[in-house]
């Protein structure tokens, strides 16, 4: 029993010592493929005991090492954008309310300028119309009554014209002359265009003179507007269309009368609708009188829509200048990422593209100002920075460390 034992325990010392081993030579299997792994990713951390040392250096390291291989041409796949690093001036602004407003200037009301009944629509709200676009046909007694004459004194005009001032008396022809010009401005003055005139006084047949005419569109653009029904009677000066040409729009900005003391026409603005995409404008007219009830005025502030995505009656914020301008290095806010706490830029050096931690300053603009870890002339990636950081984790992920 006792040799049994002593057997059993040398069998069990020698199972141990196998078993001890094994482990050992999966370790180091186990650690020369992380290595691999590490120098893959552009890391080498070597054995065991290191990764404590590596871990005392904590992430900063790792993410400063780490290196995205990209050439032009993947880049512009990518829609991986860059630029040169450059001096910029910022300037100091306020963000103020304000609210989306029609362009008066490229906007325009449609009504008649006589009483007439609405015959037949040609468009509808929301329509894209351009420039002498036909948008309603309307029946008027008045406008039949002046095309009637306009016939009459045409025909009468051409005839004595004909004849000459050698068959009929001076008198004769000049008021033949200017009756038919009289008939013709009234027309016109009713709502026929010069066009619609020449064709219908081509006609010469007074029986045409149904009184119908079209109102056309005096400019290009949308129809906002769109408030009658077919055989409705309208008085003049009733509003049936009205048009807006969208491609800008103005916004109301509200400032204290000490911010708008700073501020002049044609200076730059921005507006935002959610706080975070802003889109550049400039300002072109400052009220002079103060709000009754916020005692504050009203700057207007012309904005691009050519996308087409402010309409009137919108809430967005406004930064305005209001200080004076100072030219520092600066990068747009959109090609900063945070990386382990840093704020980091992508550096471009050949078909490489390094993260850089740096230092910042004021974020004016959607512009930052970089006070350190760069240099101006330097090409940075400005857009799809998180692309880029992925990759690199998605690559420590995969040359990370596992027992």
């Amino acid at each position: 029993m006792i040799r049994f034992k002593n057997n059993t325990v040398l069998l069990l010392m020698i199972l141990s010592a196998f078993g001890l081993s094994t482990l050992t030579a999966c370790s180091g299997s186990s650690d020369n493929g992380k290595a691999k792994a590490a120098s893959d990713g552009g890391e080498d951390h070597g054995d065991g005991d290191d990764h404590g040392a590596e871990a005392e250096e904590g992430g900063d390291h790792e993410e400063a090492g780490g290196v995205v291989e990209m050439d032009a041409a993947e880049r512009k796949k990518q829609d991986v954008k860059t630029a040169i690093l450059g001096q910029r001036a910022l300037a100091e602004e306020v963000i103020v309310p304000g609210e989306v407003t029609l362009d008066l200037y490229r906007t325009a009301q449609i009504t008649p300028r006589i009483p007439a009944q609405t015959m037949q629509r040609h468009v509808r709200l929301g329509d894209k119309v351009e420039e002498g676009q036909s948008l309603v046909t309307l029946s008027s007694v008045e406008m039949a009554d002046a095309q009637g004459a306009l016939i009459v004194t045409s025909r009468e005009w051409t005839r004595v014209a004909k004849l000459g001032r050698g068959v009929v008396s001076e008198r004769r022809f000049i008021e033949a002359q200017v009756t038919a010009q009289q008939a013709r401005a009234k027309v016109e003055a009713y709502g026929m265009t010069e066009a619609q005139i020449d064709a219908f006084a081509a006609k010469g047949d007074a029986s045409k003179a149904t009184g119908s005419f079209d109102l056309l569109a005096p400019q290009a653009g949308t129809i906002i507007r769109d408030d009658f029904i077919i055989g409705e009677v309208v008085e003049p000066g009733r509003v049936l269309f009205e048009i807006s040409d969208e491609s800008n729009a103005w916004v109301e900005a509200r400032l204290t009368p000490e911010q708008a003391g700073h501020v002049e026409p044609g200076a730059s603005a921005r507006i935002s609708l959610d706080g975070s995409d802003w889109r550049e404008g400039r300002i072109i007219q400052i009220r002079h009188a103060l709000d009754e009830t916020t005692r504050t005025l009203s700057v207007r502030i012309e904005v691009d829509n050519a996308d087409d995505e402010l309409h009137p009656g919108q809430f967005v914020s406004a930064a305005v200048n209001i200080g004076e301008t100072t030219t520092v290095l600066a990068v747009p806010a959109e090609a900063i990422v945070l990386m382990n706490g840093s704020q980091t830029l992508f550096k471009v050096e050949g078909d490489e593209l390094h993260p850089t931690a740096i230092e910042t300053g004021v974020n004016r603009g959607g512009w930052v100002e970089v006070t350190g870890g760069v240099n101006e002339g330097e090409e940075i990636v400005v857009s799809q920075l998180f692309l880029l950081k992925s990759l690199i984790l998605k690559s420590k992920m995969g040359s990370g460390h596992g027992h």
